[in-house]
């Protein structure tokens, strides 16, 4: 079943739209050019868009928002022209405009699944998967918001992200998205994967699905009480991690604050070590992203956590995200004070500046959802796009159009 939106000529509308409902499927527009079609994707929301093929009906815009949208875009092409228009465009699911309705309806359903467009990169090696881990000291400076947000946006890039609750002080991420958390998923690929039991197929048994128009992806939800932390042993931690990297293109994760070596606190040397999964996820990141709050206890937290951070992490490695930047806090130009603070204290001359965006994080988190689907003009909305696009993904080839953004091609293609 799925909500269709066309942009049909009359004679083929009418002979498609009874089969169309007659297969369970809802029918959200009926409209006539793909301009119209193009300012109401965001209010209809289908799954699939079905339109003639000719140049009234599709175009490159159509093409970009529904591939930004991850939404299917099917032409039905009544002559030689109409395909060749499609073909200059890259879109692939085309099909005769006067075919059965099966053969449409094969399409519609899912049918082979394939990119819209010709040309999509391929999926990167197992072993190129990055590893971005959100650290930041204590006193709550937007770590678990800041991971949601970037699986979000890397996922509405189209590529599949695994967000992962590694904070062994107690997870956050299920009530923030509206997740059941009886059972930590990632407390339970720990486990099997400390049996050698951990496979794409328990992966996708263990995950919840976040899902949105845009940007879904999978979660592995984090501990529910302070008892479970010895269940995220670093040996655990980090063979679980390696699956991870052979099942998602991007694995997001929320550690804990905490970066005393326990085996400092204790006297038995063979005891667990509550933050051995801060240290494992740390280890194994391509990049670590360190969150701070913009105010002169936040920014004096960052600063000596980043100096503990750098002993273990190479510095290259690490990107400085500073949240909540607000004149409140800091006065006048509170950006270029927290620049300078960064620069004469630490030696940090580049670092991401996130602005205060109270009423876009709490509608977040009143509706358990991101900020994308929730405050999607929102100024931080905005802030971590543009932080995602400059610095955690590769910059796109300028021969080569973005590929399809739908999850079930990618699951097709990954499985």
């Amino acid at each position: 079943m799925a909500r269709l939106a066309l942009a049909l000529d009359p004679a083929t509308e009418d002979r498609l739209v009874a089969d169309f409902i007659e297969h369970g499927h809802a029918i959200v527009a009926r409209l006539v050019g793909w301009r119209d079609l193009l300012e109401s994707l965001d209010v209809l929301a289908p799954d699939v868009v079905i339109v003639g093929a000719g140049r009234g009906t599709l175009s490159a815009e159509l093409l970009d928002a529904c591939d930004e949208r991850g939404i299917r875009l099917i032409g039905l092409a009544g002559d030689d022209a109409e395909r060749a228009h499609a073909a200059q465009l890259g879109l692939h699911e085309v099909t005769d405009r006067n075919a059965p309705t099966a053969e449409i309806e094969a399409l519609v359903s899912g049918g082979v699944p394939v990119p819209s467009r010709v040309g999509e990169p391929e999926r990167r090696a197992a072993g190129a998967t990055s590893v971005i881990v959100v650290w930041g000291p204590a006193g709550a400076p937007g770590r678990t918001t800041l991971a949601i947000n970037l699986a979000a946006e890397i996922a509405a890039a189209g590529h599949r992200v695994a967000l992962v609750d590694a904070d062994p002080y107690g997870g956050a991420i299920a009530p923030s998205l509206g997740l059941l958390d009886e059972t930590p998923g990632f407390a339970a690929a720990c486990r099997l994967a400390g049996s050698d039991a951990l496979d794409r197929a328990e992966l996708e048994r263990i995950a919840q699905r976040y899902s949105a128009p845009r940007a879904s992806f999978d979660v592995f939800t984090g501990l529910v009480g302070p008892s479970r932390w010895p269940e995220l042993s670093r040996e655990r931690v980090t063979a679980a991690i390696g699956v991870m990297r052979a099942w998602a293109e991007y694995v997001v994760i929320d550690a804990g604050f905490s970066l005393e070596h326990d085996e400092e606190l204790t006297s038995d040397q063979f005891a667990p070590r509550r933050n051995a999964a801060t240290f494992a996820a740390l280890t194994a990141a391509d990049r670590v992203v360190a969150v701070g709050l913009a105010d002169p206890v936040g920014l004096s937290r960052l600063l000596r956590g980043h100096g503990d951070l750098v002993e273990f992490v190479e510095p290259e490695r690490i990107d400085v995200v500073v949240n909540r930047v607000r004149t409140s806090a800091l006065g006048i130009d509170a950006h270029a004070q927290v620049r300078q603070t960064l620069r004469r204290f630490a030696g940090l001359g580049d670092a991401t500046l996130l602005p205060h965006d109270g009423r876009a994080t709490d509608a977040a988190i009143l509706t358990a959802r991101t900020l994308r689907d929730a405050a999607s003009r929102s100024p931080l909305r905005t802030a971590i796009h543009e932080y995602v696009l400059a610095s955690l993904l590769p910059a796109p080839e300028p021969a080569r159009r973005r590929g399809f953004a739908f999850s079930a091609v990618r699951r097709a293609a990954t499985g």
